[in-house]
């Protein structure tokens, strides 16, 4: 269960970082198929698949919760060596993959997907460096379905392996409305400002139903595709999990560059790249 709560919580630092996809830390912690396959069988195999997802979701959300105020600070004074840390926690979960594709051969029909993949996340970091006018969050029937329509977007692509759900509440305006109202809900909670919290729930339960509503739908999809086209998905994660860096460094700020920076990045990428293989274990 703690193992499990870790991979959680490394879901959930993911999905506060444009650029990074809680999916691809679930490819490289080897839980991928499985979360998929609790997802969708969530009823079927109830107490075996809430033994697993539990852990999991607990640990995602209290990253989301509490990690967003480490994180913040992190990229603010060390972003070089927090950027590879997490590309050294993707790209070690590249060798877990592979074995997937292993003695398949190398086709036409497994290219081409890794290719659209690969170009999809470059893309969409290429486009999305700025992010546009701030989203209106006042409560509202409209604001409530929209922020509803968003979690659906976010928790979809929070699945997907490369596709960050950050990145995208970034590109709609999103991403620091919906990061603020998560600290701002923590810091209600904590002092009882029963007024803050209450503005806490007008934003993220509509949101969070939307989240819900976005990880069993795609799950689905997901599912499906892994059962009639297996070869070109794992093809297509390869092409989601090496443009992830990519993604990355164009979102990111790498600050200053110097020899101290350039030595403690490779040390992080390092930490990153061995954690990654450990909890993919």
């Amino acid at each position: 269960m703690i193992k499990n709560l870790l991979k959680g919580m490394v879901m959930g630092i993911a999905n506060i970082i444009p650029g990074v996809s809680g999916g691809t830390m679930a490819v490289s912690m080897g839980i991928y198929d499985k979360l998929i396959h609790c997802l969708t069988h969530l009823f079927k195999e109830f107490k075996e698949s809430m033994k697993f997802l539990i852990p999991i979701f607990l640990g995602l959300g209290i990253a989301l919760a509490g990690l967003s105020f480490i994180i913040e600070p992190a990229f603010k004074y060390f972003p070089l060596q927090t950027n590879c840390l997490f590309i050294g926690l993707i790209v070690g979960g590249l060798p877990a993959v592979l074995t997937k594709i292993k003695g398949k051969g190398v086709k036409i029909s497994y290219i081409i997907p890794c290719l659209l993949f690969f170009a999809l996340v470059v893309g969409l970091a290429a486009i999305g460096e700025k992010e546009g006018a701030a989203a209106d969050l006042s409560f509202s029937l409209w604001s409530v379905i929209k922020l509803f329509v968003v979690g659906v977007i976010a928790s979809a692509t929070m699945v997907i392996p490369g596709v960050s759900g950050s990145m995208m509440l970034l590109l709609m305006g999103y991403y620091n409305p919906i990061v603020s109202a998560i600290k701002n809900f923590i810091t209600a909670l904590a002092a009882f400002d029963m007024a803050g919290i209450l503005e806490g729930f007008g934003i993220l339960i509509p949101m969070g139903l939307g989240v819900v509503a976005g990880i069993f739908l795609i799950a689905k999809i997901i599912e499906i595709l892994f059962e009639k086209f297996p070869a070109q998905v794992y093809w297509a994660i390869i092409g989601l999990i090496v443009a992830s860096p990519v993604a990355i460094f164009l979102l990111g700020d790498a600050g200053t560059i110097n020899i101290v920076g350039i030595l403690t990045s490779a040390v992080t990428f390092a930490v990153g790249f061995v954690i990654a293989l450990k909890l993919g274990d």
